[in-house]
């Protein structure tokens, strides 16, 4: 977090730096999300050449790369917004916090700031509730193209408690959040000052900025950006406990630019990432990129090599002693895993999860989802998760009634809960703590009532529908061998045949494959930084799911070589190990952040294991459908006898 703000360890260039710095880097990133239409239409490609050779397997990725180059980044919202000269533009407060901990933040008039009576809180959706944004109306008056200079604010009289609470939030490094036609503005409550820059006094003194300067830019009759400062010279010693008199005053300047409208966000994401560092970020991607070809290729050919080998000793009827070990065990390589019900959930729900994650990009194409759009995010996944069920209910049931007509409506049921249960009551117990703390991450009792009735009668009747069509229009499960009465004894396999062995293979490498821009995304999520190579997001995501389907392939071939024919669950264990990782790293993450505090590791940790959590079943269902289909394919090219 330091080599974000290096900044914060002078005190002199603290207190005149631009508020902008802080408001390029604070934001989740998936509001960031931005998407070429080629690259959706390559995901397809991807897919369908996902058994190729490894040259074939390849010339996608090269192509996938070059494009995103050329991807879009961040653009403004489609909505013109046009005013008059003198025209009033509402600024409106958002929020304080502590700069270390993004979580834990608090409204804007918890602290003692000038307030106007009443005080009108915005009304918000459900995603910018979730998002912890809670808007109102301020004193402040910023009319369009009007300058003003030392306006007043309000006089205000704070008192011990006043004092107190301004020096404590002062000491926590506080921020306060505001917006001005849809963009955001970022700025200091004040400034600490340490003996050693003090010449006749002794000891820390803490400072209250009473002054904020807005720059304001604009183009024609639309506003384009606008920045705040916080002025050194207008500030007041809190130091004591004693009741101090305070006139917050401000000033407006606004200034012509040629920046268009649509292009006013390209500010944010070229603040966010230096020119350097986007050097080095490109540099390391596209090391990265090449590393993950060779190695892909390098296992499709040891892979292609070895089972052609074995295709061909079978299609020869060569003799008994030189038969591949995988085709003894073709009476048993089908039948049905364990725990049916469970197995069924967990495709269900990763399928939900990963047409989910396609729709989030198809919406940041059409320009839905863009930086600082408040709460556009979590809007949209409340409803996509909700009109998703029906595909969760649909899948669950239809693969279950392949084996069996009885019982599908306990793998519906427990595709209910799979992902929703655990992902409640982590968020009931972050929501207590955060009433505790009167932060504003703390959902309100009418947006949880909402969001329970959304999903009590849209949810589960889809989910319900979803499972009754599935039903409906059940098959039989086609495989090209017949399976026995009896289940074949499996010997006992070498530790490093094992499970865990397997899911730490088949984890490690694709992790490693993303742990670069991994590192990205927390930096968005948990520290103060945009996202603005979205392309590369998406780029990454693709490159995750090859890398996983291609070693749970190779994993499953191993497995199947030894006379182990359980690898139904093995393989979704495997393919969803990566998330394991994700999160271990997560841990790394934040031991070397500045978040502290009990409110902001609780988040950080239950909502990184939520996401985890969802990685895990999304991988593990993608490995499943690829690994089926692999094992289908060599089991129906030999001759059973």
């Amino acid at each position: 977090m330091h080599g974000l703000f290096p900044w914060r360890q002078s005190i002199i260039f603290r207190n005149t730096i631009s508020l902008a710095i802080i408001s390029v880097e604070d934001q989740p990133p998936f509001h960031a999300v931005f998407l070429n239409p080629k690259l959706l239409l390559l995901l397809i490609v991807i897919s369908c050449q996902m058994g190729n050779e490894a040259l074939q397997m390849s010339l996608p990725l090269v192509l996938l790369t070059i494009l995103t180059f050329s991807a879009p980044s961040a653009t403004a919202s489609a909505s013109d917004r046009s005013y008059n000269v003198g025209d009033h533009v509402p600024l409106f407060v958002n929020k304080v916090g502590p700069l270390n901990n993004p979580s834990e933040t608090y409204q804007y008039y918890d602290l003692p700031f000038c307030c106007p009576d009443p005080v009108i809180q915005k009304k918000e959706s459900i995603g910018e509730v979730l998002n912890g944004d809670r808007l109102a109306n301020t004193l402040y008056q910023l009319n369009f193209r009007q300058d003003k200079n030392g306006e007043r604010l309000c006089q205000k009289k704070l008192k011990v408690a006043e004092v107190a609470k301004f020096r404590d939030a002062i000491v926590n490094d506080f921020y306060f959040q505001m917006y001005y036609d849809d963009l955001p503005v970022w700025g200091f409550i004040g400034k600490v000052e340490d003996e050693s820059w003090t010449i006749s006094d002794k000891g820390t003194k803490y400072y209250l900025f009473k002054h904020v300067l807005f720059d304001v830019l604009y183009n024609g009759n639309q506003i384009i950006e606008i920045r705040a400062f916080s002025d050194p010279n207008h500030v007041v010693d809190i130091t004591e406990d004693v009741d101090i008199d305070v006139e917050f005053t401000y000033s407006v300047n606004w200034n012509a630019t040629s920046t268009q409208f649509q292009n006013r966000m390209d500010r944010y994401s070229k603040a966010s990432l230096l020119p350097v560092h986007l050097k080095i970020h490109w540099f390391s991607f596209i090391n990265s990129i090449v590393i993950i070809v060779l190695l892909m290729g390098l296992l499709t050919l040891l892979i292609m090599r070895r089972l052609k080998n074995d295709l061909r000793k079978c299609s020869n009827d060569e003799e008994e002693d030189k038969e591949v070990g995988w085709k003894y065990i073709h009476g048993d390589v089908f039948r049905y895993p364990s725990n049916m019900p469970l197995f069924c959930a967990v495709l269900g729900v990763g399928t939900q999860l990963l047409i989910m994650v396609c729709i989030l990009f198809f919406l940041a194409f059409f320009g839905v989802l863009y930086p600082y759009n408040r709460g556009a995010l979590f809007t949209s996944l409340v409803f996509i998760c909700t009109l998703t069920s029906i595909v969760a209910g649909y899948t669950a049931a239809a693969f279950h009634t392949q084996f069996s007509v009885i019982g599908w409506e306990r793998s519906v049921l427990l595709t209910a809960i799979l992902y929703l249960g655990p992902l409640f009551v982590i968020s009931s117990i972050l929501n207590t703590v955060a009433i505790s703390y009167g932060a504003t991450a703390a959902i309100p009792f009418g947006t949880l009532l909402a969001i329970l009735l959304i999903y009590a009668f849209l949810a589960i009747p889809l989910l319900a529908l979803g499972g009754v069509i599935g039903y409906c229009l059940r098959s039989e499960f086609q495989a090209p061998c017949a399976t026995k009465q009896f289940p074949r004894e499996i010997q006992r396999l070498a530790w490093y045949r094992r499970t865990h062995c397997q899911m730490f293979i088949g984890g490690l490498l694709p992790f490693s494959a993303i742990a670069l821009q991994l590192h990205h995304l927390y930096a968005s999520m948990w520290g103060y930084k945009i996202y603005t190579l979205p392309g590369i997001l998406f780029l990454t995501f693709i490159i995750l799911i090859i890398m996983t389907s291609i070693l749970t392939v190779g994993l499953t071939y191993i497995q199947l070589s030894v006379e182990d024919h359980e690898w139904w669950w093995r393989s979704v264990l495997s393919g969803g190990s990566t998330a394991i990782f994700m999160f271990a790293y997560s841990i790394y993450f934040y031991a070397r952040s500045n978040m502290t505090g009990f409110m902001q590791l609780s988040f950080f940790i239950g909502y990184n294991a939520c996401i985890c959590y969802a990685f895990f079943l999304m991988l593990g269902a993608i490995s499943f459908r690829v690994s089926l289909i692999f094992v289908r394919h060599i089991y129906g090219a030999v001759k059973s006898e």
